[in-house]
């Protein structure tokens, strides 16, 4: 079972990936000949990435009905 530590050290890495993919798709979008399907997967991939953030911060946020 994970810590609220290792929780909130895992919650950082991703956001500092989903930060990374979004300047990532930002860059390749201003080039001419850009690889959308590139862009497509790196969009896939931020996606999954944010439901995950939203799953651990769920975790760390006390059940307030409780």
């Amino acid at each position: 079972i994970m810590t609220e530590e290792n929780l909130e050290e895992w919650l950082h890495e991703l956001r500092v990936e989903h930060r990374d993919l979004d300047d990532m798709i930002q860059m390749l979008e201003t080039q001419p000949a850009a690889d959308r399907m590139q862009i497509q997967r790196l969009k896939k991939r931020k996606l999954k990435l944010k439901d995950t953030i939203s799953r651990v911060e769920s975790k760390l946020i006390p059940d307030l009905g409780a």
